[in-house]
């Protein structure tokens, strides 16, 4: 279980003396805390991996978007600090789809539901993220669904 792993890993860093993995330990922990707590009035709560790589997934995002308006705004050191917490919150995700696997199974789910142009971009994303949300960065595969559905 991923979130065993985190816990085991905030016990490493503490040993260790790496603060910075550390506080980046915390911060996903503390999300999962969080997560947790909304999910106490769900009437049906997802699998606890599911919920701890959607709470990761979602971590990763704020981190490169904050990256990205560091570096446009010359705080490279700020960046650097964001990268290193992505760093650290990246380790823990299962391993991600490359570009061409995800093509793939965007045109194995576009033939499965019968898309033909953008207007069932709805479906195949509906699709994608049941099966392999979990392995696919969201945002990415959105674009190629785009293209593929041209």
């Amino acid at each position: 279980m991923i979130r065993e792993q985190v816990k085991s890993a905030q016990i490493e860093s503490m040993k260790a003396g790496d603060k910075e993995r550390l506080a980046a330990v915390r911060l996903i922990l503390a999300k999962l805390k969080d997560r947790d707590i909304e999910l106490r009035t769900a009437s049906n709560v997802p699998d606890d991996d599911a919920v701890v790589v959607e709470v990761l997934q979602k971590m990763v995002k704020q981190r490169r978007e904050s990256i990205d308006m560091f570096k446009s705004g010359g705080r490279d050191e700020l960046a650097a600090k964001e990268q290193a917490e992505l760093d650290v919150i990246a380790s823990f995700l299962p391993q991600q789809l490359t570009e061409e696997e995800t093509k793939a199974r965007i045109e194995d789910i576009k033939a499965e539901v019968g898309a033909q142009s953008v207007k069932d971009m709805g479906k195949v994303m509906a699709v994608l993220k049941e099966r392999h949300g979990s392995v696919i960065d969201m945002s990415k595969a959105s674009g190629l669904v785009k293209a593929a559905l041209v």
